[in-house]
Order: C-alpha cells, then structure tokens, then sequence
C-alpha cells in the first residue's frame, strides 16, 4: 500500500469526512425574510458604480439544494450584468428565504 502525505492508512478518509462536517456546518446559510433580502441587495449594487441603476425583485422559488429565492433584474446595462450576477449570487450563498415571510 502507498502512503500519501505520510498519513496512516484509513486516517485520510477520516480527515475528508471531517472537513466536510465542518464544512456543512459553516455553510448554513442566515434565514432573512424578503425586505432584508431586498435592502442587502440593494446596497450591494449600490456600491459598485456600474450596477447603481440596475432594477431588480426578489423572487420566492421552490427550493433547490442551493436556494429558496432568486433575483430578477431589469434594466441592467451590459456593462454591468456579470458584476450584478456575481453580487448577487454572493449574497444567495449567503442568505436563504424565512419559511415565516
């Protein structure tokens, strides 16, 4: 048997498993309800020049293994579509939809 990194046999797949539990319980996301999504979104855009006149809604979807709400956004400019995406979807990886709102 081959040794890898000098770990014992067996003791890699433990330390996988391990960072994955302390993975999934950082990942859990803070429940927000629609108003608090709205203004965090809104603030995000603001403060990247390109992305001050996107127009947007939160919207409640199904849930998926990702999210519970998406965003759709009007009148983006081109320039500013990408940037607009990538705030976005920080702030879902961050945030889910409160079952109460």
């Amino acid at each position: 048997m081959v040794r890898r990194h000098g770990w014992p046999p067996g003791k890699l797949w433990e330390c996988d498993m391990a960072f994955e539990a302390l993975l999934a319980r950082d990942s859990a996301k803070t429940p927000a309800s629609l108003n608090e999504l709205r203004t965090r979104v809104f603030y995000a855009l603001q403060r990247h020049p390109l992305c001050r006149q996107v127009e947007f809604d939160i919207v409640s979807t199904p849930r998926t293994r990702r999210t519970n709400w998406t965003v759709s956004m009007h009148s983006v400019q081109p320039g500013a579509l990408w940037t607009a995406h990538e705030i976005v979807a920080d702030i879902q990886e961050a945030y889910e939809l409160d079952a109460v709102a």
